[in-house]
Formats: C-alpha cells, structure tokens, sequence
C-alpha cells in the first residue's frame, strides 16, 4: 500500500544579498518562506518564487523545487557535527531552498516522468536537483554539497504538465511514468559525471 504525498509546506522566497559566514556577498533565493496562501503554479513556477540564477535553476524544466521532509533530521545531524549554530529544534521548511516541502516520496521512488496529480495541478517529476556552488556558503559548512552527494538526499525538479494552484495541506496522487530512471540512480549518476571532471 503506497503512502499519501503530502505537501506540507508551500515555500517561496525573492532573490536577495546576504552575507554568509566567510564574509562574501551573494545573491540567492535560497532560505525560502512559508506560506499559507493559495499559489498560482504557472510554467515557469510559483507566482510569488524566484531564483537568483536562472542558469542553474528554473526554467521550464525545473519550474519547481520539492524536497521530502523525511530528510531534514539529517541535515540538522551534520550540522551539529560542524559545530554550527542549530536550527530551531524544529527546522523550518524551505531552508533548503525548496519550494515544495513534501512527506511520502524519496529520490528511490521518484521516477522521472512519473506525475504529482494534486486536486488543482498536475507537476511532472523532471530531473535530480545538484548542489550548487552557492550549497555550502547558505548552508553554513564547507561539506554540504559532498553530504548531499553521499546521502543522496538531492530531492526533485518538477515541471509544470497541469497549470493550476498548490497550498500547504494538498495532497497528491502518484501517476507512473515510464519508469526507466529513479531520481536516485539519476543523481549518482551526474553526480559521478561531475566528480570526474
């Protein structure tokens, strides 16, 4: 019996300069906000979302970003090994930059093609999410895009199949796609392509 896909939390954040802990300035939408209004979900994303560098994030393909909650105790764990300042007891979600922070579905059983059919949209699984060079400056540790790597714990990319609206507390149904490449395998395998570089 398969496990309700939940969204928990709907996320949305500007792109904004921020100091981190080294000193140097960077712009980045990372840290996103929850919100309990209702969004639209458009193409190219949330209504009320950006991205700092369109490059690497968003676009059609990467409209939106989900992570599963399940994997935030693991960040709060390395976190406290690095000797960093804690979240609150409970971690907020978006703090990983995401914009869908969701329960019942990991990178193992996420296929790419496989759809989230929510009451009012419809989101198409797309590709693994990279860390990117800014990872570790938000996160706060010089090892948080090598832990993403080892843990596997990337979450998804998500296009937009079905435009519509998403909030908090909206469940999805999983509909299978062709079932050829989990999120998981996708993201070893990239990110093997990346080390070798």
């Amino acid at each position: 019996m398969s496990t309700a896909i939940r969204l928990i939390s709907l996320n949305t954040g500007k792109a904004r300069r921020i100091t981190v802990a080294d000193g140097r300035s960077l712009v980045t939408a990372h840290g996103k906000q929850a919100t309990a209004e209702r969004v639209s979900v458009g193409p190219l994303g949330l209504a009320t979302d950006e991205q700092a560098d369109p490059t690497v994030h968003g676009g059609r393909g990467k409209a939106v970003y989900a992570y599963p909650h399940e994997h935030y105790a693991f960040w709060k764990t390395v976190r406290s090994q690095a000797r960093l300042q804690l979240w609150d007891e409970q971690p907020e979600p978006g703090l990983l930059g995401e914009n869908l922070t969701i329960t019942g579905l990991m990178e193992t059983h996420a296929w790419i093609g496989d759809r989230l059919r929510f009451a009012h949209c419809t989101l198409a699984i797309s590709e693994p999410r990279m860390p990117c060079g800014k990872f570790d400056a938000v996160m706060g540790f010089k090892q948080a895009s090598k832990m993403m790597v080892q843990s596997g714990f990337c979450g998804f990319y998500l296009s937009v199949t079905i435009e519509g609206t998403l909030q908090a507390g909206d469940e999805a149904e999983l509909v299978p796609g062709p079932r050829e490449l989990t999120i998981a395998d996708a993201f070893r395998s990239k990110a093997g392509r990346q080390h070798l570089r």
